[in-house]
């Protein structure tokens, strides 16, 4: 005898096998009953138990079974040949009665349904029709009858027809709980099952009929299938959801025909559901019916038709989908199918379809009682409900147009979805993994009492038996708990990601013509939508389109929604034209078309920045990854200056040759121009003005090109060390980092020799470096150009390109002109020695912010040079109310006044000394030097001036050119300019009145204060 210590006795071998209580088991393991059928049940049976999900209630319900066989010679020799005879019969009984107290029960009622066991017949896969016949047969019905009537319409038939559900289910649930991978066995399961309910419900009619004395003869009823029933997914315990559909037989009216009808299928549910001596079934549901409850039971085929096509809402075509005739009349079930079908594929182009069906699963969602929540397989976030809602959806918004996306199946639509392009093959893939979890822990939670549930067990004895009987046997239920969760996420993550694709709703608006693509209804509907050019149009989308690789699935669900995306751009035709560039030569990429098919943004954006920049345009074109930015903000957002140092370092740390270390540099700065002129475009806030970000990167160029050419200077040379200490000093736009897209970089250079060293091998040595940056950085080549300007430098471009420190010194303090202290206000030093950089800051201070200000006669110099600029250097023909830089109440004028009062008051007033003009206008409305008004006036002027320079050469894509400062007067270019800056379609007469009205005044500010 055992003596209950665990690891050492019976006791111990029981608990490593799985048991629980292993008391217990010692005991049963004694049971009289069970001795009688396996003489040493320890030996025989222990190995085998250990396999099953719960050994503890497999012995149990062995132990009920041996005494429910008592005194029955043929079931009691069934049982223990069972028992004792290894093979697949012992492996389906001990999976049964280890799974499900419910069948363990049937079985103890039922003894000779052990049969149902030891006949190996697969209990998946056997046709529906015989199925049909099985239990049709049991109430005595004939199969090959036309109108099948038992041959008793009481409890009798009743019950026989429910033991032959309970056969056949324990077929099922035997096939199933044996298999090695029961999420792969799952599809089958779910089809067993609703053909199983489909034949429970055509031997219910029959019992049905059998209770009229005329067995209904005046009506024709056909029962169809709706929800996991007729999608052929049916789970272990669910109501099965059906609408009852009747004609009237020649010689019998309507109204006596459809009450005879509603007897059949009331009596049809009674026969499911109904108390008798056998359990019931399932409730039989027929509340997807028109009108739900408050309409009528049964209904004509007309009926049928008439309601849904005056008063249906969305989710009653959603539930159509799945309808399937499964009883009763075949031929009129399927007159039904074929008469809702069109109408369910048609749906979708009613108003607000997508966004109902949306709002519908959050209000499932928000249904959900909150102490479930957190339970819920079916209904809650990441539940089933998530998979079988964007499912449909998406079968509903693309299968007007294909067919071959239809099934009621969710598997099979998804394997389909993916094959059409319509979900991405990984999420799919994923996607079904996850379906297959979720369902199978529901068949088995369901299985073990055979009730309706779709709740998570929270007992750790539940859960440990769930995760054995889903093959988690190892994880335990932790393991399956964590599993679960991250399945959860995965489903919801990907739900949210396809289900509120903003693709759907655009694609579900179109007329069927519109999403087919027909050429005819794309050149009328381009025509009417702006294209210029509708004919090449279609030539374009046939290009893209055409085939059957899944590229050009891909880009037949795309192009509709975007050629509408298209047209809300200022140029349509170049967007698409840009589109089909683009598609070329990315469409083989594994990423391209998926991002702009699953992303909720990136499609939409993308069609917008391609119709109104041709800079951007240029710029994708040139670096196609850039691409992906569009769905993701945090990458429109500039580079830190930190970290594009970094990267420059990185490239320079790499490099061995000069010319290609510098094209890296120059196109670290093109991917940022490009960034930045995205993010423009969309109006994407980045927390930066996108001079700040262009500013940047040239600064970090201009400082990896010093350093390239310093190198490559000393080593052409043969040095060992610098003979002279070089500095970069960053003027103008550049220096008060208010760079724009076709902004040069004005710049002086400075050096100062080490000591000891020669000054003319200094200066040479200083002048070869500059040169080769300005060459490096400007010559023609695969990246932007940077071109470095010098002109600013002492005596312009009559001076030297570089002077030593001292030279500078010498000539501010001896020969330097007004104009020269005005353009120090911009100085900022952004590359070479940081001791020389402080040095130089310090010797322009008196400067730019001479002591006491200026006087009276530099004030008049500042002013002619002024007047002289406006009446010379403007273009000849210009509107100097056009002219964005030099015209009146322009960004020149604007700039100019700050500067005065800086060379006026910067010396007394602190926030003068900034190489800002609107930090400068700020500080003089601080100092009460400029009213606060006035400011604003000359602020709003300024950064309206320098945006509309910006957006025309984001419109053009051209940089510099007559026209690249004049507000243009051709409407297109002024409506493509308009939109740039956010101005809705139509608002470029708007925008050209703002502009006008705003340098109107700010000239007005100018007379004021610049020329008073």
């Amino acid at each position: 005898m055992s003596t209950g210590r665990p690891g050492t006795s019976l006791a111990g071998r029981l608990t490593r096998s799985g048991f629980e209580d292993a008391a217990r088991a010692e005991r049963l393991l004694q049971d009289a009953g069970l001795l009688a059928l396996v003489p040493d049940p320890e030996e025989t049976l222990l190995g085998p138990l250990a396999e099953v999900a719960d050994p503890d209630l497999a012995l149990l319900t062995l132990a009920k079974l041996a005494g429910a066989v008592a005194g029955r010679a043929e079931h009691r020799s069934l049982l223990a040949g069972l028992l004792t005879e290894p093979g697949p019969g012992r492996d389906r009984l001990l999976a049964v009665v280890g799974s499900s107290v419910a069948l363990g029960d049937n079985l103890a009622a039922h003894p000779a349904h052990l049969a149902m066991l030891a006949d190996t017949t697969p209990g998946t896969g056997v046709p529906a029709e015989e199925v049909r016949a099985e239990l049709l047969e049991a109430v005595g019905a004939d199969p090959a009858a036309a109108v099948p009537v038992a041959d008793d319409g009481g409890h009798r038939a009743i019950d026989a027809m429910r033991r032959a559900y309970q056969r056949r289910l324990l077929r099922i649930a035997a096939t199933d709980l044996c298999c090695q991978e029961p999420i792969s066995q799952l599809p089958a399961v779910g089809a067993a099952l609703a053909d199983l309910a489909a034949a429970a419900l055509e031997a219910a009619l029959a019992i049905a009929r059998a209770d009229l004395d005329d067995h209904g003869a005046g009506v024709r009823l056909a029962v169809i299938g709706m929800g996991k029933c007729g999608g052929r997914e049916l789970n272990y315990v669910s109501d099965v959801d059906v609408v009852y559909v009747a004609e009237p037989v020649d010689g019998t009216s309507e109204e006596d025909a459809l009450a005879t009808g509603a007897r059949l299928a009331a009596g049809l549910a009674r026969a499911c559901s109904t108390a008798s001596g056998e359990p019931a079934l399932w409730p039989v549901d027929a509340a997807l019916r028109p009108e739900g409850k408050n309409g009528p039971l049964v209904r004509t085929l007309a009926s049928h038709r008439a309601y849904y096509e005056r008063w249906a809402k969305t989710w009653e075509f959603q539930a159509l989908l799945k309808a399937r005739h499964i009883a009763g009349d075949p031929e009129l079930g399927r007159a039904y199918v074929q008469t809702v079908n069109p109408m369910v594929w048609a749906a979708v182009q009613r108003e607000n379809f997508v966004e109902d069906s949306q709002a519908m699963r959050r209000r499932v969602e928000d249904n959900v009682p909150a102490a479930e929540a957190d339970r819920q397989l079916k209904l809650g976030k990441g539940g089933l409900r998530d998979v079988e809602f964007t499912v449909q959806l998406l079968q509903l918004v693309h299968g007007r147009a294909d067919e071959s996306i239809r099934s009621p199946h969710t598997l099979t639509a998804l394997a389909a979805l993916a094959a059409g392009g319509y979900v991405g093959r990984e999420h799919a893939a994923q996607l079904a993994v996850c379906y297959r979890f979720l369902r199978a822990l529901e068949h088995r939670i369901q299985l073990y009492r055979l009730q309706r549930t779709h709740l998570m067990p929270t007992s750790e004895t539940d859960l440990r038996r769930l995760a054995r009987s889903v093959g988690m046997r190892a994880d335990g239920a932790q393991g399956l708990t964590d599993r679960w969760r991250v399945v959860r996420r995965e489903v919801r993550r990907l739900h949210e990601e396809l289900f509120y694709r903003p693709l759907l709703p655009a694609t579900a608006q179109l007329s069927a013509e519109e999403a087919s693509l027909a050429p005819e209804a794309a050149r009328a509907r381009l025509a009417a939508i702006g294209y210029r050019d509708p004919g090449g149009a279609v030539r374009h989308i046939a290009a893209l389109t055409e085939g059957v690789s899944r590229r050009a699935a891909i880009q037949r669900q795309l192009l509709p929604v975007m050629l509408g995306w298209f047209g809300d751009g200022a140029d349509p035709d170049a967007g698409l034209l840009a589109f089909r560039r683009l598609s070329e030569e990315l469409g083989t990429t594994h990423w391209y078309l998926k991002l702009l098919r699953d992303s909720g943004l990136a499609a939409q954006r993308l069609a917008r920045v391609l119709s109104t920049s041709r800079y951007v345009s240029d710029a994708m074109s040139r670096s196609p990854e850039s691409v992906a930015w569009l769905a993701d903000d945090t990458e429109l957002a500039p580079r830190t200056r930190e970290g594009l140092t970094a990267e420059a370092d990185a490239i320079l740390t790499r490099a061995t040759e000069p010319v290609p270390a510098v094209t890296a540099l120059r196109a670290l700065r093109r991917r940022e121009l490009a960034r930045a002129a995205a993010a423009d475009v969309l109006g994407v806030p980045t927390g930066a003005r996108s001079a700040a970000s262009l500013t940047v990167a040239a600064d970090v160029v201009l400082a990896g090109a010093l350093r390239v050419a310093t190198a490559q200077t000393r080593a052409e040379r043969g040095l060992d060390e610098d003979p002279t200490r070089l500095l970069v000093v960053a003027m103008g736009r550049l220096g008060g980092q208010e760079m724009g897209y076709s902004s040069d970089a004005d710049v002086l250079f400075v050096h100062d020799p080490v000591p000891g060293a020669d000054s003319g091998i200094a200066q040479d040595f200083a002048l070869a470096v500059v040169t080769r940056l300005r060459k490096l950085l400007g010559e023609v080549g695969p990246e932007p150009a940077l071109e470095v300007d010098a002109d600013l430098r002492p005596e312009g471009r009559n001076g030297p390109l570089v002077r030593t420190f001292d030279s500078y010194a010498e000539y501010y303090d001896r020969w330097s002109s007004p104009w020269e202290s005005q353009a120090l206000l911009r100085a900022r030093t952004v590359a070479g020695d940081p001791e020389l950089g402080h040095r130089f800051t310090a010797l322009v201070k008196p400067v730019r912010y001479p002591a006491g200000g200026i006087d009276a006669s530099v004030e008049r110099e500042i002013r002619r040079i002024k007047a002289r600029v406006e009446s010379e250097r403007l273009p000849r023909g210009v509107d100097p109310a056009r002219h964005l830089k030099l015209g009146r109440g322009g960004i020149s004028d604007v700039e100019w006044t700050a500067q005065l009062l800086q060379l006026q008051h910067a010396h007394a007033v602190p926030g003068l000394r900034t190489t800002s003009t609107l930090d400068a206008l700020a500080a003089a409305v601080g100092a009460g030097l400029l009213d606060a008004a006035d400011a604003q006036t000359l602020t709003h002027a300024w950064d309206l001036a320098s945006r509309l320079r910006d957006a025309i050469v984001l419109w053009t894509g051209r940089i510099g050119g007559a026209q690249a400062d004049v507000l243009p007067h051709d409407t297109q270019a002024l409506a493509g300019v308009a939109r740039i800056l956010g101005y809705p379609s139509g608002s470029a007469g708007e925008l050209e009145e703002e502009y006008l009205r705003s340098s109107r005044r700010a000239r007005a500010v100018v007379e004021r204060v610049f020329y008073a």
